[in-house]
């Protein structure tokens, strides 16, 4: 079977439901992709998907890496940032610097209610009580809308940045969202990451240089200390390790 009919024709919405000959093939593919550069992994992607191919960023190290070699081998990628209304100011300043550097317009994708909206309607700010539900409402709800009509994403996530992301495939069938999954990232180290950076001088977020490693929402971030894990600054205190985007639960 060839990787676009795994998906349908470009006619039709993609499958709710993958066959197992589907998850089979995708398998023999990912681990065909083991031991590829992450721009071939990309190059792949975008021929087989076109336009139905996107990519999510939080403009964190692996994302600005990924950019920019979607600058490089498939430049009118859409891609589009989950901005839930709780990003750092140092976050969102980054699109401004992909598309001058890059040409690449990262489209802002937002919930249906402002944050003074969403706040009035619960009471005040639900991160502090219920984060798991913020996330939800604010972050996965809203890659839901902005995945209709695609048949495949990008993630950057790394294997080695948390359990949850342990056994993530090079490319995979995330039930959540019904879209192949491209982590071209997977087996990459953090070393790797900040090695193509410097290598590129491919811009990052300030915050990382005053111990922020892993970036999301302001009011549930924070700088890690020493030894402790690169994502322990993420929802610190909660027991909460990620926001769901990434979890098949």
């Amino acid at each position: 079977m060839e990787p676009q009919e795994l998906i349908g024709s470009q006619a039709a919405d993609p499958p709710l439901l993958p066959t197992p000959e589907i998850l089979e093939d995708l398998a023999a593919i990912s681990q065909s992709f083991e031991s590829a550069e992450p721009e071939t992994i990309l190059e792949w992607a975008a021929s087989r998907y076109g336009n139905r191919f996107t990519m999510a960023t939080a403009f964190g190290p692996e994302g600005m890496v990924i950019l920019e070699m979607l600058s490089r081998v498939s430049p009118t990628t859409p891609v589009f940032n989950l901005d839930t209304g709780y990003q750092f100011a140092e976050t969102l300043a980054l699109r401004d610097r992909v598309a001058e550097k890059y040409r690449i317009e990262v489209e802002l994708m937002r919930p249906e209610l402002t944050v003074v909206e969403y706040e009035a309607l619960h009471g005040g700010p639900l991160y502090k009580n219920e984060p798991n539900r913020c996330c939800g409402d604010r972050k996965l709800s809203v890659l839901k809308r902005a995945a209709r009509g695609k048949y495949a994403w990008a993630s950057a996530i790394r294997r080695d940045q948390s359990p949850d992301r342990a056994m993530a495939s090079i490319i995979g069938w995330d039930r959540k969202f019904h879209l192949v999954k491209v982590s071209p990232l997977a087996n990459w180290t953090k070393k790797q990451v900040w090695d193509r950076i410097v290598k590129k001088d491919i811009p990052y977020n300030p915050l990382h240089d005053a111990g922020y490693t892993s970036i999301g929402c302001w009011p549930c971030t924070r700088a890690v200390l020493s030894g402790e894990d690169e994502r322990a600054g993420r929802w610190s205190g909660t027991g909460k390790t990620e926001c769901g985007l990434h979890t098949q639960d």
